[in-house]
């Protein structure tokens, strides 16, 4: 989505929204009917900025349904079938439109989602805050590990809420072993073993294809937004962004978002993080995309536990997430179940049902809960950032071949100013990170 100097004003927005359905195709008399008269307490009304893939029908457009007001998106394809579907299911007309600066400048949208590719996340979620804006961002919250404190700073200036979409945080399953391991069922813990995916790129794009034109409908320059430019390639936007570094991390980013999130937890990290990191990959060697195919991670604690992160391709849902052992056992947890290294670990223990579709739905009610109360939500912004920077850490370490120094205290890269430089990441102009 585009910045420019100067934000559209309330007016201009009703103007170019409405005369002649030039963007939105509805009435003055359906505009008002969407953006009804309601207290913020009694209804948090939501722009969604981005409503294609995780944004879209199966995954958080139907998580905030009751509560969309407006849409937008870059692609028009994603915004058609994202109306389509709110009219279907709820009877709504969404405020349709292609540049997220209006819903920021709209008084009738107390909050927004954030579901677009990760060199956005920063930019929109600063901009969200300065407009007055609660904001739920989904993972990993930033691109690079510099992004996050001016992310948090401007959340805490404008007293904003803001979640990060790691919905594993209101999972049952994740509370409760964390919970667990935090009052010792393990004993002391010494090692954590996360296990992530391999990536799915060959799945979703096949072959590679040569680059060309962006499709109508498709603003690929916006698209890119912060990001250098590229010629536009069919199989580096949308879902297959997350494959290449300009715009995310791979699944280092992507799933250790979730499940390194869940090891800082279980380890009551939330605020800091690993002293050290190295560690190697390997990648596709056709180069068909850019982020590894495998990872072998080492992060090292200032308590002395080591914590392993491995992306290997082929394992099973049940296989994917994070076990922490320590000397009376093992807890491992992942979507759907918790597994101790003896059934007497957990014989004192009530396991209660586990939905892990319930998950995302508690996520977002749990945002909405902190829109009305002010409190901060169960994946706080600052919680987030933590997360994704042992992330980023390790993508650091694959990249540079280097055993990374890290003191969470001051969050800066010890001894190694080359190292350091891979904090931060230009921005293509006039995109400036404010």
């Amino acid at each position: 989505m585009s910045q420019s100097s100067q934000r559209p004003t309330r007016r201009s927005f009703l103007k170019q929204s409405l005369v002649g359905g030039a963007i939105l195709g509805m009435s003055a008399k359906s505009y008002r009917s969407v953006f009804a008269d309601e207290a913020p307490s009694e209804r948090v009304r939501v722009g969604m900025i981005g409503v294609g893939n995780q944004g879209g029908p199966r995954n958080n457009l139907k998580y905030f349904l009751k509560n969309v007001v407006a849409i937008c998106d870059l692609d028009k394809n994603y915004l058609a079938e994202a109306d389509s579907f709110l009219r279907k299911e709820a009877n709504i007309e969404a405020v349709q439109t292609d540049d997220y600066r209006k819903l920021l400048d709209a008084r009738d949208v107390d909050a927004v989602v954030v579901t677009v590719p990760d060199q956005w996340h920063a930019l929109m979620t600063i901009d969200a805050c300065k407009a007055g804006k609660d904001v739920y961002c989904e993972k990993p919250l930033t691109l690079v590990i510099g992004e996050g404190r001016p992310m948090i700073d401007a959340a805490r200036k404008y007293n904003r809420v803001v979640q990060t979409g790691t919905m594993q945080r209101s999972g049952v399953e994740f509370k409760l072993a964390t919970e667990l391991v935090r009052n010792g069922i393990v004993g002391k813990v010494n090692t954590v073993n996360v296990t992530l995916p391999g990536p799915n790129w060959i799945a979703r794009a096949g072959m590679p294809v040569p680059d060309g034109a962006p499709p109508e409908g498709f603003d690929y320059d916006r698209w890119l937004g912060p990001a250098p430019y590229r010629p536009y390639n069919k199989n580096h936007v949308h879902y297959l962004f997350r494959f290449y570094w300009d715009y995310s991390g791979g699944q280092q980013t992507n799933f250790g978002a979730h499940h390194l999130d869940i090891a800082q937890w279980g380890l009551g990290m939330d605020d800091s993080g690993p002293v050290s990191c190295e560690g190697t990959a390997t990648y596709n060697p056709d180069g068909w995309y850019e982020t590894p195919d495998t990872t072998d991670i080492k992060y090292t604690y200032a308590n002395g536990v080591v914590m392993t992160c491995r992306q290997k391709p082929g394992t099973s849902s049940k296989t994917q997430g994070t076990e922490f052992v320590g000397d009376k056992g093992s807890l491992f947890v992942y979507r759907g179940g918790i597994v101790p290294s003896s059934p007497d670990l957990l014989k004192d223990v009530e396991v209660p049902k586990i939905v892990t579709s319930e998950a995302n739905q508690r996520h977002v009610n749990n945002f909405f809960d902190c829109v009305k109360s002010r409190a901060k939500p169960v994946a706080d912004i600052e919680i987030g950032h933590r997360s994704a920077t042992v992330c980023h850490l390790g993508n650091i370490a694959v990249r540079t071949n280097k055993k990374i120094q890290w003191d969470p205290a001051v969050e800066k890269i010890v001894g190694d100013d080359e190292a350091a430089k891979w904090l931060t990441k230009e921005y293509r102009s006039p995109y400036k990170l404010s």
